[in-house]
């Protein structure tokens, strides 16, 4: 489907005469006049609450965006993500992570052939494995119980993984020891088996062509440890080590057997793959009932995506609101703020999924966009942040939209301690929206000269997401509602979402680079002299030539 150039779609101009409108009108005043505002402007759906009230929006704000969204053709675009069609353009790939997720029986279609039963093929697969090494059954060279998993892996094979396990650590099985490997850093390395027992340690390499750089050179590199501990049997690689891998040749010609080997589709892309067997650490973490609880939070989330309205719908309103604020207050970045310890690398995911999607400067038929994409997502855990960038956000010269996460229940009720956790959440949400003119700080006696100091111009917008209680289930709702918000936004700019050709040359570059480092005799060096001047200098340094 054609769709016309974001700058001549009517909705796009109608937005940028409102925001001029709209751009000085305080929430202080929102509220004033609607009453009902906080009730109002708040939905529940897959529960998920989302107060987006304290927003810089009006009915016709929102009216607008809806506008937006149907001229951008973005019924058309979810329709053509769950049916299957190649809407990766640039890689000529279907973008079908909803099916990880879709339950038995469901239907859903590449290439001609329904893909649900190979999914839950690979699951059931996942789940003999991980409860055979959950129970013991499955020992290690030395007859050994594997007691330490290490996930191994990089970008979407490490960020999803590591998020998951601290999500859901309450969930997870105490007596085993979970660590994860991505950084080519040796130290990564080092740390991650620091004490460790090699006959009790299961190794799992994720990469999908058994060839990327930093995952195999760590994956050798694990090798070499595991059979230093092991007399040096290289059989004994076969029981320490699973692959997630498509490559078969390669996964056996490092020593795995390949009956030990998952698989995931070319449809799967790295960021979006933690639901699917880049996630046998977190089925190995939490058990195949938590795991399939995850993929059914998932589910729901996806079937309220693909058939709710937009103006009730949870990731497009969170999307349009990114939108708002980047294209027309110019805001750059967003905050991601979860009040719950858990979820302290859940921003870290966060900006892979995001940054990577949106972060590109061609629409879909190759074009140079001339309007911002991809905001830059970041945050910080709890009360932790107001003791830190709060400052910025509440009397910084910057615009920062944020997103509020908290939970009704804890998971470890110690006394007051929620009660308080949650008071900061609604405090900050006020304070934010709201601040406090000079009347209010001269009403407490403060100095004149102080009062500009002690100042909030509030007007600072965020959306509060509020759940029950951190389950595996609600993980998986809250990570499809920013998967959608990210495919809300990339409709909408009509860019491709999901390719990363952005990582390539720096790889590509290193490749080169490393032999000018390894050499012996002195490397014939043809760069920038910068980067001349300082491969030289590290010669140098390191004691080479």
């Amino acid at each position: 489907m054609s769709v016309q150039a974001l700058h001549l779609r009517p909705a796009w101009a109608a937005l940028k005469k409102h925001h001029q409108k709209v751009r000085r009108v305080q929430l202080r005043q929102l509220f004033a006049k609607d009453r009902e505002r906080g009730t109002r402007l708040a939905i529940e759906a897959a529960g998920i609450y989302l107060d987006y009230s304290k927003n810089r929006i009006t009915d016709e704000t929102l009216g607008l965006l809806v506008q937006l969204a149907q001229e951008s053709g973005l019924r058309d675009r979810i329709d053509a993500m769950f049916r299957g069609d190649k809407i990766n353009t640039s890689e000529q790939r279907a973008v079908l992570h909803v099916a990880l997720r879709a339950p038995r029986g469901a239907s859903i279609i590449h290439d001609g052939q329904n893909v649900v039963p190979e999914v839950h093929a690979v699951l059931d697969r996942m789940a003999t494995f991980a409860e055979r090494v959950r129970s013991g059954a499955w020992q290690g060279h030395t007859g050994k119980r594997i007691r330490n998993v290490i996930n191994i892996g990089i970008g979407g094979s490490d960020l999803g993984p590591v998020m998951a396990y601290e999500a859901l650590k309450h969930y997870s099985e105490r007596a085993m020891t979970f660590r994860f490997v991505s950084n080519v850093d040796g130290t990564d390395f080092a740390e991650a088996v620091q004490a460790l027992d090699p006959a009790e340690t299961l190794f799992i390499v994720s990469s999908k062509t058994f060839t990327t750089l930093e995952t195999m050179t760590n994956a050798h590199t694990a090798r070499d440890w595991l059979l230093s501990g092991l007399n040096n049997e290289p059989s004994a690689t076969a029981k320490h080590f699973v692959a997630v891998s498509t490559n078969a040749e390669k996964v056996a010609e490092f020593g795995i057997d390949t009956a030990n080997m998952f698989g995931f589709w070319d449809w799967v892309g790295g960021r979006y793959s933690m639901d699917s067997a880049i996630g046998l650490s977190t089925m190995l973490a939490i058990g195949p009932d938590n795991f399939r609880a995850m993929l059914e939070g998932f589910h729901e989330v996806d079937e309220h995506f693909r058939t709710a309205p937009f103006e009730r719908n949870l990731p497009v309103l969170m999307g349009l609101l990114a939108i708002w604020y980047n294209n027309f207050f110019g805001a750059q970045t967003i905050a991601v703020l979860p009040y719950e310890q858990y979820l302290k690398r859940f921003p870290a995911y966060l900006q892979q999924l995001t940054m990577e999607s949106n972060g590109k400067h061609v629409t879909l038929d190759g074009r140079p966009v001339n309007y911002d994409t991809g905001p830059v997502y970041w945050g910080e855990p709890g009360t932790n942040g107001q003791h830190s960038f709060y400052q910025l956000i509440h009397q910084g010269t910057r615009l920062i939209p944020c997103d509020f996460i908290a939970f009704a229940r804890t998971l470890n009720p110690l006394g007051r301690h929620h009660d308080m956790l949650l008071a900061n959440v609604f405090a900050q949400t006020e304070a934010l929206a709201f601040g406090k003119t000079a009347k209010q700080v001269e009403a407490e006696g403060t100095p004149e000269w102080l009062v500009p100091h002690r100042l909030f111009e509030g007007n600072r917008p965020s959306n509060t997401i509020l759940l029950d209680e951190l389950t595996p289930a609600a993980l998986g709702k809250l990570v499809a509602l920013y998967e959608h918000s990210v495919f809300t936004q990339g409709a909408i700019w009509q860019i491709d979402s999901f390719d990363q050709w952005g990582v390539e040359l720096g790889k590509a570059l290193a490749q080169r680079i490393i032999p000018e480092l390894e050499d012996v005799a002195e490397p014939k060096l043809e760069h920038d002299s910068s980067t001349n001047a300082l491969i030289r200098r590290y010669r140098k340094m390191k004691g080479g030539t």
